[in-house]
């Protein structure tokens, strides 16, 4: 049976940034936040986008409203990434969704012919066989990642107290890596100076 076309987005942007120093879904690049850069990345393939936020809902708030996304809350950020990650996928089902393409807000967004590539390739994926497609860069796994609604259903079943990582590892014979040409899928930007090179190298 084919695969439904409907693609719902997911944006992880609870984190506290402590080691930034500032909100890195604020930090600039290329005109814009790397939320909004985000939102309008996912956009392009997805039938509406769910940012999920801790403390900085309030300051999220504006740019995602802007940019026509849905703001979720996650009371306890603390706890982790793999929190904000169930509540995401959970709002995804909750909307009518069974897949979902999922990407991290400490970085810029990937370039849009790479989630075009790893939409096509999930579209014409077996559901039977392929739970979820993750952009692979120089060997390295990236984000955005896409996930069937079986993959989904897995990270919700799961311990609260798990880690993505290791659900995946459960079902790693229904993951797909895709290799793509875009080295944005593996950034990551923690510090000041992780964002002073990514400035420079524009």
């Amino acid at each position: 049976m084919p695969r439904s076309s409907s693609l719902a987005g997911v944006i992880l942007a609870a984190g506290a940034s402590l080691r930034m120093g500032q909100d890195k879904a604020l930090l600039q690049y290329a005109g814009r936040s790397f939320l909004a850069g985000a939102i309008q990345l996912l956009q392009s393939v997805c039938d509406f986008v769910v940012v999920v936020a801790g403390k900085n809902f309030d300051v999220l708030g504006p740019v995602v409203y802007e940019n026509s996304g849905y703001l979720v809350l996650n009371p306890q950020p603390d706890l982790g990434q793999f929190s904000s990650l169930r509540l995401g996928l959970q709002a995804v089902l909750n909307r009518g969704r069974d897949a979902a393409c999922v990407t991290l807000v400490d970085r810029p967004p990937a370039e849009l012919k790479t989630v075009q590539k790893l939409n096509a390739y999930f579209l014409l994926s077996s559901p039977e066989t392929t739970w979820a497609v993750v952009p692979q860069f120089d060997g390295k796994h990236g984000h955005p990642v896409i996930l069937a609604r079986e993959m989904i259903e897995a990270f919700l079943r799961a311990n609260p107290s798990s880690n993505a990582r290791e659900i995946e590892h459960q079902h790693q014979d229904r993951i797909e890596y895709l290799d793509v040409d875009d080295p944005r899928v593996v950034l990551n930007i923690n510090t000041p100076e992780d964002y002073s090179s990514l400035q420079a190298a524009r």
